[in-house]
C-alpha cells in the first residue's frame, strides 16, 4: 500500500535547496564585486547587459499582468473588439525596441568581446590607473592535472601544487595546460574562466587589486577527484610576494623529471606543495607530452609530419627548412584537383 506523504514534507526538500542557493549566493556576490579589475570589466558588462534586456521582460510582464486583469471575465466594462486585427503604432514599438536592444546589445557584446580577450595584454591597472609602459607582467605556468593544480613561476625558478600568489597592482600572464584531462581554471576574484587542454595551451591576462586570499577553482568537470581539485590565490604585496617566493624556496625541494611524473599521478585533495627549483624545460615537455624519456615531442612530431607531407625526407626539421617546407606544400595544394 502507498504511502501518502503530506503535502508541505515533500516541499521540505526543494524548500531546503532553494534557501542555501540563495543564502550562498548572497554570502558574496563574487561575479559582481571582484578583487580584480578585469573581472570587474565583466561583471559590468553582466550587469549592463541585463538592465538592456530588462527594458523588454519588465514591460513585458506588467502589461500580462495588466491585461489579465483589465479582460478579465468579470469585468464587463472591458472594450470588446473581435475584429480587431492591427495597430501601426503598437507594431513600430513592437518591432523598434527590440531591435534597437538587439544592436546595442551586439555592439556591447563585441566590444567587449574584444577588450576583454583573455589573450591580450593588458592596458590598464584599474579604471583609474593606465599601465605604466614597460611593466612586464608576471608570468605563471599552469598545469591541471588530476586532480591538482601545478603552478610554475619560470621567473622565479620555483613551482608549487594547489597554491597561487601574484603581487597586487601587477599584471598577470597565465600560460595554461594540462595533463590528461580538460579543465577550467577559474578564480572569480581575477577574470572568467579559461580552459585548459593536454597537448595545447592557452592564455589568459589579469591582475588582482586588492590584497587577500581568494578561492580558486575547476569549473569543469573532470573526474571523481573534480570536487576537491581547489586552491587559494593569494593578493600581496610586492614585499609580501617576495617573502612568499622566499619561503618557497628555503622549504621546497625540486621539481625535476622524476617528482613530476610522481605528481602527475592522479590523486585526490592533495595538499600545498612547494617546490625550490624547477628542471629548465620541464613546462615544455609537459605542453608537448614528453616527460617520459623516450617520447617524441608533439611539436617535432609535427614538424617531421610537415616534411613527410611536403615529400621530403622525414628528418628532424630546423627553422632553416621552413621555406623549403611551405613552398613543397604549396606547390602539391596547387597541383591538387
Amino acid at each position: 500500500m502507498p504511502v501518502h506523504t503530506p503535502p508541505l514534507r515533500r516541499l521540505a526538500w526543494p524548500a531546503a535547496a532553494l534557501a542555501s542557493l540563495l543564502l550562498a549566493g548572497c554570502s558574496k556576490a563574487v561575479v559582481l564585486n571582484p578583487a580584480g579589475d578585469v573581472a570587474a570589466q565583466q561583471g559590468n558588462l553582466v550587469v549592463t547587459a541585463t538592465l538592456l534586456m530588462l527594458i523588454i521582460i519588465v514591460p513585458v510582464i506588467v502589461l500580462i499582468l495588466l491585461f489579465a486583469w483589465k479582460y478579465r471575465h468579470t469585468n464587463q466594462d472591458a472594450a470588446y473588439e473581435p475584429d480587431w486585427h492591427h495597430s501601426t503604432t503598437l507594431e513600430l514599438i513592437i518591432w523598434t525596441v527590440p531591435l534597437m536592444i538587439i544592436i546595442a546589445l551586439g555592439a556591447l557584446t563585441w566590444i567587449g568581446t574584444h577588450k576583454l580577450d583573455p589573450y591580450r595584454p593588458l592596458d590598464r591597472i584599474d579604471a583609474q590607473r593606465p599601465l605604466a609602459a614597460g611593466i612586464k607582467p608576471l608570468e605563471v605556468q599552469v598545469v591541471a592535472m588530476d586532480w591538482k593544480w601545478l603552478f610554475l613561476y619560470p621567473e622565479q625558478g620555483i613551482a608549487t601544487v594547489n597554491e597561487l600568489a601574484a603581487p597586487v597592482d601587477r599584471p598577470i600572464l597565465f600560460k595554461l595546460t594540462a595533463t590528461s584531462t580538460m579543465n577550467a581554471f577559474y578564480v572569480p576574484d581575477l577574470a572568467g574562466m579559461i580552459y585548459a587542454m593536454p597537448g595545447m595551451q592557452t592564455e589568459l591576462n589579469a591582475i588582482i587589486n586588492q590584497p587577500g586570499v581568494f578561492h580558486g577553482l575547476a569549473s569543469h568537470y573532470s573526474g571523481p577527484g573534480f570536487s576537491g581539485m581547489t586552491f587559494k590565490f593569494h593578493g600581496l604585496s610586492d614585499e609580501g610576494f617576495a617573502q612568499w617566493v622566499d619561503k618557497a624556496r628555503t622549504e621546497g625541494k625540486a621539481l625535476d623529471q622524476a617528482s613530476y611524473l610522481q605528481l602527475a599521478q592522479p590523486s585526490e585533495r592533495d595538499p600545498v606543495q612547494r617546490f625550490a627549483s624547477v628542471q629548465g624545460g620541464l613546462y615544455d615537455r609537459i605542453l608537448n607530452r614528453c616527460v617520459e624519456d623516450g617520447r617524441t615531442c608533439m611539436h617535432e612530431q609535427m614538424a617531421m609530419d610537415a616534411r613527410a607531407a611536403a615529400g621530403l625526407p622525414r628528418d628532424m626539421c630546423t627553422p632553416a627548412d621552413a621555406p623549403q617546407i611551405v613552398a613543397a606544400l604549396g606547390q602539391r595544394a596547387s597541383d591538387a584537383p
